[in-house]
């Protein structure tokens, strides 16, 4: 790879395991910067020791521990928990737990009441004695809260399919849900990727009504008696809890006076519709919690275990278990093979891998491989949108994503392929999927456009609120920008829209909220380059704004972390120990914002350069990704590693964002 014009360059060579020298080319620099480069090499090292043979990459993803628990409330409700699972499952959930006796949402964080009272219940399936010492101790801690009556809907759903929760009390999502037109409000597709899976199955296990009690009781956990639990309460005299719950009432009702032909017609139509879009991996929206809901709503809908519908859905839960131990049993969420190797691309690119490098050409011809070739749930919105998008996941047919197409075609820009009209034609379909995703206020969200509807998140269907829909955010616009502005589009319509769109999404204090990272400082770290990318200048206010906030929120350390908190207590808004990944997306601004001088990259780019292992990665257990603000945390195995790789790479080269080193035509 050619230096920078006017710097003289001098060669440094890596040698990962199993392949021959990489030759790297480095601008000349001061022996200061020694440290920054070999922390760079050992990192190179590291991802390219671990492609996969395909090409591809794929980190461990995690999150809390309520997952691991529904799977073992599905098999307890099947009747196929086996002993094996069981156990080892257990082991996991045990040792996530806090000294305090509970389990968090998120690494290091406070205790969170559904979750713990997922743990507690997953634990007595595992054998585990309710007067164990570590029970005893999670007992007492949700007794303190409040008890399993002041839960979060989710755990309260599985306990009332245990016999000790009243299912009048819970939101009634009826099965005929699915009959409603997409015009109307609240039809299946007003609802977000994830959550419209979870709403069709939720429509039929609603329509049976399952209760398989365990051998066991949870009186130990209620701070108020078994009965005033298990019976419905009447709604407060006002206020908007007191509406919802009227409604509620309403509904469960109404449900009732529904003709059960009716009923089981609209229920069948459920059962088609996930038949239908099941993934060819198995799974029900391609993730292991909305797959457990799917397979037992097909279960209580009379599918026979042997059915191959539920026969495959069976394999994706396995196939998501991880075994960090010979006994311990850790399930994956959802795997993350489009989103992490894109982002490697760009990280090896980034430090300097030459873009012809075979290790690089093989990971294009993946990815090249992965553009879906069906319009998707998402039609329904942009009937006439030709497929061409990506999806996060190996196999997810129904819902591409604009984040990881953009991620895709940033990185497949920048390689040198031997097939590079093949590329170009990928390239161009993607670009215009994306452009064609784009809202009516010039923004993107990740799997829709224009579902800004907040009627979803104000129903108690999830308990997630506004994310029940999917507004477009300003992390995947920023995404978007800088996508079609390496494509050379910056002065297209559609990226000026969505640059107005940023600038004005700009906090008062100078940082972008952040929906699918932590928090602010990923919403920065996002939407900095890509405003600098499609041709807005050091010295914009908005640009300076950022800057100035990112410099008052570094740590004395030298690095940056925002707590997972940050997201429903302002006190933590850009704030908390330094991690790699955040430490690496506040760099990747400042870098773009021209700082690459100041004080603040200086003192940045040491913090990861003088912490890195002897393998050459960086220790992250941290969740520093987000799948649903405030409720859900998410651990992405690679994070800790990539975007320091990224920060570092152009650091070292000199360059400002990914896209400045882009090859080939623009898309037309």
């Amino acid at each position: 790879m050619t230096a920078m014009a006017g710097d003289a360059s001098r060669e440094k060579k890596s040698a990962p395991a199993g392949g021959a020298d990489v030759t790297f080319t480095f601008p000349a620099s001061g022996p200061e910067e020694e440290t920054v480069r070999r922390a760079l090499l050992q990192a190179v090292d590291h991802l390219l020791a671990r492609q996969h043979a395909e090409g591809w990459w794929k980190g461990v993803f995690r999150t809390d521990v309520s997952y691991d628990a529904h799977d073992l409330f599905l098999r307890h409700s099947l009747g196929v928990l086996d002993e094996r699972v069981a156990q080892a499952s257990g082991r996991w959930i045990r040792s996530q737990q806090s000294a305090d006796g509970s389990w968090p949402l998120a690494f290091d964080g406070p205790g969170h009441l559904g979750t713990t009272v997922q743990a507690y219940v997953a634990l007595r399936l595992a054998g585990d004695s309710p007067d164990a010492e570590h029970m005893l101790r999670c007992a007492a801690w949700v007794r303190e809260q409040g008890g399993v009556e002041a839960s979060q809907l989710t755990a309260r759903v599985w306990l009332a399919m245990f016999g000790w929760w009243s299912r009048d009390r819970l939101p009634m999502v009826p099965a005929g849900i699915i009959a409603l037109p997409g015009w109307a409000p609240l039809n299946i597709y007003a609802f977000s990727a994830v959550m419209l899976v979870a709403l069709v199955a939720l429509g039929i296990i609603n329509e049976h009504r399952p209760v398989r009690p365990p051998p066991f009781g949870i009186d130990e956990l209620l701070a108020v008696s078994d009965a005033s639990v298990r019976a419905p309460t009447s709604a407060p005299a006002g206020g908007r809890e007191g509406a919802l719950r009227r409604l509620n009432a309403v509904a469960h009702a109404w449900h009732r006076r529904v003709p059960r032909p009716v009923r089981k017609a609209a229920a069948n139509a459920c059962a088609r519709r996930l038949v239908e879009h099941q993934e060819a991996d198995g799974s029900g929206g391609a993730c292991t919690p909305m797959t457990t809901w799917v397979i037992l709503a097909l279960h209580l809908h009379g599918y026979s275990p042997e059915h191959p519908v539920l026969k495959a859905g069976w394999k994706y839960p396995e196939e998501c278990a991880a075994w960090p131990e010979e006994d311990v049993r850790a399930l994956q969420t959802v795997h993350s093979p489009v989103w992490d190797t894109c982002l490697s691309i760009t990280a090896l690119l980034d430090a300097g891998l030459a873009a012809d490098h075979p290790a690089v050409v093989k990971t294009a011809d993946w990815l090249l491989t992965r553009p879906t070739d069906r319009p998707g749930d998402r039609a329904v919105r942009r009937p006439g949108l030709a497929p061409g998008g990506c999806s996060f996941q190996f196999h997810n047919q129904n819902h591409p994503d604009n984040d990881d197409t953009c991620e895709a075609v940033l990185a497949l820009r920048r390689v040198v392929h031997p097939e590079r009209t093949r590329v170009d034609d990928a390239v161009d379909r993607a670009v215009r999927w994306c452009l064609g995703m784009q809202s009516g206020n010039g923004g993107w969200a990740a799997f829709d456009a224009d579902n800004t509807s907040a009627l979803p998140g104000r129903l108690p269907f999830f308990g997630f609120g506004e994310f029940c829909a999917e507004p477009p955010t300003a992390d995947v616009t920023a995404h978007a920008v800088e996508m079609l502005s390496a494509c050379g589009t910056e002065r297209h319509a559609a990226t000026r829209r969505a640059v107005r769109r940023l600038l004005d999404r700009q906090e008062a204090d100078g940082a972008w909220y952040g929906r699918w990272g932590v928090n602010h400082l990923y919403g920065t770290g996002c939407v900095v380059p890509a405003l600098v990318a499609a041709g807005v200048p050091h010295d914009h206010t908005a640009v300076r704004r950022a800057v100035a906030w990112l410099t008052s929120v570094q740590n004395g350390d030298g690095g940056w972390g925002e707590d997972w908190q940050a997201y429903v207590a302002p006190a933590h808004r850009g704030r908390g120990p330094s991690t790699p990944s955040q430490t690496a997306w506040a760099l990747l601004a400042l870098l773009a914002a021209g700082e690459r001088e100041s004080a603040a990259v200086r003192s940045g780019v040491h913090w990861p350069a003088d912490r890195q292992t002897d393998r050459g990665t960086w220790w992250e257990p941290q969740f520093t990704g987000t799948l649903v603000p405030g409720a859900v945390a998410a651990h992405y195995g690679y994070y800790g590693h990539l975007f320091p790789l990224m920060a570092l790479g152009r650091y070292v080269q000199r360059t400002g964002h990914g896209s400045d080193a882009a090859s080939g035509p623009a898309p037309t």
